[in-house]
């Protein structure tokens, strides 16, 4: 029986290299105690705040046997050891990528005086729109999914430097700046305080409905991932601001295992390298050169079948990285934990449906956890929506929730239920919750809920109705007293604002005509894009004419 099992073994170590080849920059092999039958043990999170820093270990589990893998590798003038492993998006003052840093927890919690049940609105921006056709219909403009705007609070040298382009720079320019990658093709500047543009728009070329990302070193560079083809060339780019242009473009990978050629997905950087997971089923690892990139290595994988159809999955949500290790998630389910350095699988689980929301990265204790949902997609019309919480480090199922969600069809578009946004951490007196919106899709209508699960065990403390179903991802803020509130938006343009602790609802107003895009929280304001044309900033704060201790009963 022992031997049996070594000789399936080896067939399943081998099959991969028969399929893909012997090339000498693939790299298709598991490391494993195949005696014992037990993986080598990743040790300890040892890449925390206010620990020495060290790479975690250069092992696979078991459960990668699940995928079969390719590591090619491009640039062999370079090892692809990350130079640096601490996270670079620590800054307070400033939101660069997609919830803000490498874990995608939405560190950028705001700050509230008293008991806050008023949003009012400070400035529109009005975006350009895009008519142009497509094969997937005409894009507009404003913010789709995820559509996050990026905040920055420049340095006074670099102020100084931006204020002088004057071919660029608008009378409007300020050192807080709000940064929006739009569905009508162009990048956007907006003066924080006063929403009037701060300097000249960028024709990016296509519609983009993922989150850019701007480099933390503050080089210049956003990297942006464009989202539908309405032109050719069709990919991805870096804009540099100091020169005010696109520098580099990766058109559509023709070598990619899936065709299609969009990145919804934040890229973001770890050391000297950035990350960008596609939407054809490849991870990119380039070396930041300049304005510039240069493709280090990619890793591509896709589900082993019992029939060896060969078929690969995209990935639309945002990679969350610790130390050496990345996560990412695919369209069939797929959760990998990716070593950074040797762009190899750590670890696979498969949460049984399309994955579009971020992970979530959370240090609890000495102990590092991954939160995920899942899509209703390829189940059918009637499925469950898995909510997980993982071992960072192995795979290892900690709990898992489940939820009764609907797909819906209407004319030859679909509406899929689950979760499209992202896990929101509780803080303050909500630390040991966890947050999300959930698309439940039961009639009548096409319903959601805002739903809070506890951290130790998954079970639901509440779910708050909503008056639809929402894709934005909630952010959070706190009062004075530690108490925390949640603002999330649905798609039909309504914005709530919930108590936390009980949610329950304590404002709800419609203001655009569709948030999917997830905003962001500076101090006690908001920013957030709609569908149509609308970038908007809002205000949270306490009505002075409403008795606070009625706070519960709207």
């Amino acid at each position: 029986m022992i031997r049996y099992k070594h000789i399936l073994l080896a067939v399943q170590l081998v099959l991969p290299l028969l399929l893909f080849g012997q090339g000498r920059h693939v790299v298709a092999t598991v490391v494993c105690d195949s005696v014992c039958g037990v993986p080598a043990e990743a040790t300890s999170p040892s890449a925390m705040p206010g620990t020495t820093l060290r790479p975690f270990p250069d092992t696979m589990y078991y459960s990668v046997l699940n995928i079969y893998s390719r590591v090619t590798v491009f640039d062999t003038a370079h090892s692809g050891i990350l130079d640096n492993l601490t996270t670079m998006y620590t800054s307070a003052e400033n939101i660069l990528t997609f919830r803000g840093d490498a874990f995608r927890s939405a560190p950028f919690v705001g700050r509230v005086s008293g008991y806050p049940d008023t949003v009012i609105l400070d400035w529109t921006f009005t975006t350009g729109y895009d008519s142009r056709p497509s094969s997937y219909g005409v894009w507009g403009g404003g913010n789709g999914w995820t559509g996050q705007p990026l905040f920055v609070h420049w340095p006074d040298s670099l102020y100084r430097h931006f204020a002088k382009t004057t071919k660029v720079i608008k009378k409007h320019f300020a050192p807080r700046e709000v940064i929006v990658a739009s569905l009508c093709s162009r990048l956007y500047f907006i003066n924080f305080e006063t929403g009037d543009s701060s300097r000249h728009s960028i024709n990016i070329g296509n519609p983009i409905k993922g989150t850019p990302s701007l480099d933390p070193l503050f080089n210049g560079n956003i990297y942006i991932g464009q989202g539908i083809p309405c032109q050719k060339p069709f990919g991805a780019m870096v804009v540099n601001l100091f020169k005010h242009k696109i520098t580099h473009f990766e058109r559509q990978d023709s070598k990619a295992w899936r065709n299609w050629g969009a990145y919804d997905s934040s890229p973001i950087r770890v050391g000297q390298f950035l990350f960008r997971p596609g939407e054809n089923g490849t991870l990119y690892k380039y070396r930041i050169s300049g304005d510039s990139l240069v493709l280090h290595s990619t890793m591509q994988y896709t589900m082993r079948y019992r029939n060896f159809k060969f078929e690969s999955a995209g990935m639309e949500a945002s990679m969350a990285v610790c130390c050496n290790y990345g996560y990412i998630a695919d369209n069939f389910g797929n959760i990998v934990c990716v070593n950074l350095n040797t762009m190899k699988p750590v670890w696979h689980y498969y949460n049984y449906d399309d994955t579009d929301a971020s992970l979530l990265l959370q240090q609890e204790g000495d102990s590092l956890y991954l939160y995920s949902g899942c899509e209703v997609d390829q189940q059918g019309a009637n499925g469950l929506c898995y909510f997980v919480k993982l071992d960072a480090l192995s795979g290892r199922r900690v709990w898992q929730q489940t939820f009764p969600c609907h797909k819906v069809n209407i004319g030859e578009k679909h509406f899929d239920g689950g979760i499209y946004s992202s896990p929101l951490p509780g803080v303050g007196n909500c630390k040991d919750l966890i947050f999300f919106n959930l698309v439940t899709n039961d009639t009548p209508g096409m319903k959601g809920d805002f739903v809070a699960v506890r951290r130790s065990d998954g079970q639901v403390v509440y779910r708050t109705p909503l008056k639809w179903y929402a894709w934005s991802s909630p952010i959070g803020m706190l009062n004075e007293k530690g108490e925390m509130y949640v603002v999330t938006a649905d798609t039909q343009g309504r914005i709530y604002l919930i108590d936390g602790y009980t949610g329950g609802i304590l404002f709800c107003k419609k203001f655009g005509d569709n948030f999917e895009a997830s905003p962001i929280v500076v101090g006690n304001s908001i920013v957030i894009g709609s569908r149509g044309r609308k970038i908007m900033k809002l205000t949270v704060k306490q009505n002075p004419f409403v008795d606070a201790n009625s706070k519960y009963e709207w």
